[in-house]
Order: C-alpha cells, then structure tokens, then sequence
C-alpha cells in the first residue's frame, strides 16, 4: 500500500485529498494550522470543524463521511521533523501556500530521493499549476503570509486545480506517471 503525505490540507490540499479518498493508499495528513469559519467556504470542512486543527478535522471527516482511515499530524513542517513526517512515503505532496516551506519540502525530497509533486495557486487566483519537483521552482508570496484561497473568492480555480493534483497523484499511484498541469481561468492545459 502507498504511503501519500499531504503536506497542507487548506484549500488546494484538503480538497485534493477528499478526492483521493478512492487511492488503495495511506493519507498522511500534515498541517499546524486550525479550521476557521472563512475556510469553510473554499477548504473541505464543515462547520463542526472549526477551531479543530485542520490535519485532525480532515481526518475525522475521512472518517466519518467514508469510512478512510488516515494519518494526522497538526505541526509545522521544519527542518527538525520534515524526516520524521515524510520519511517511508511513496509521494509527498506540497500543498503549502509558501514559498520557504516549499523549498524546505524540495531539498528534503531531493536528498532523501522521494517523489514529491507541488500544487501551488497564483496570488491574483489567475491560475495555478501543478508541477513535479525536479521542474519546480517556488515563487516568493508579494506578503509573508498572504492569503491566496481565503473566503471563497478562487474557489472555480480552486476546484478545478485540486482536481487536477489529485488525478496528478492517482495516475502517479496507478502507473508512476509525472505529467505537469497548468490550470487558467481559460482552460486547463497539460505539460509533458
């Protein structure tokens, strides 16, 4: 069984993972951050779930909703436990809305020679993309902390683009396939 670790279950990350519920996989779950009332709107949890920690909340609603076992650890990626967490996957999945927690994933992944597949959503919700690490390179926030999929505004291109990592991480699953997307408000087009 493969052993998928989602690292950042906001917008793009939770909804990518309800949508590989169907994977004959291990979801690890990784996220320090907590459910808020506006996450509800773009992010893949109910009201019940916020205050709860987002890696936790998710994995109870994998729980309850269809019955999926997974794993939830609500900490911050860093280097001091990036090993421990992502150590013994199959892929890792960046799903992190900044650029050094990226870049801490990337040279933890190309060190320890893991797969790992990054999703990442324009500031301006313009388009998004969905590249592999060997091709990626991660763009600086205009803004520590600046919120790209708060409140609902994207939440076409946010659909459509988790939709497009999750089927990203199936057909890696399913035959080791690493195909790059890029996701517009004009139409999705993929990248050999």
């Amino acid at each position: 069984m493969h052993r998928i670790v989602f690292c950042g279950v906001g917008a793009l990350g939770s909804n990518a993972v309800v949508a590989c519920r169907n994977l004959d996989a291990r979801l690890v779950l990784v996220d320090f951050d907590r459910v808020e009332s506006k996450n509800c709107l773009a992010q893949a949890f109910v009201k019940a779930s916020v205050g709860k920690n987002k890696a936790d909340a998710l994995r109870l609603q994998l729980s309850s909703f269809w019955g999926i076992k997974a794993d939830a650890f609500g900490v911050r990626v860093d280097a001091s436990n990036v090993a421990t967490l992502c150590g013994g996957a199959d892929l890792v999945v960046d799903a992190f809305d900044n650029a050094a927690s990226r870049r801490l994933l990337s040279s933890w992944a190309r060190t320890s020679g893991t797969p790992l597949v990054h999703a990442a959503i324009s500031a301006d919700g313009t388009f998004g993309l969905v590249r592999w690490d060997e091709r990626f390179v991660p763009d600086e926030e205009g803004a520590p902390g600046q919120a790209t999929c708060e409140g609902g505004e994207h939440l076409p291109l946010i659909g459509v683009l988790s939709s497009t990592l999750a089927r990203t991480v199936q057909d890696f699953v399913a035959r080791a396939e690493r195909r790059d997307a890029i996701v517009s408000l004009t139409g999705a087009n993929s990248v050999p």
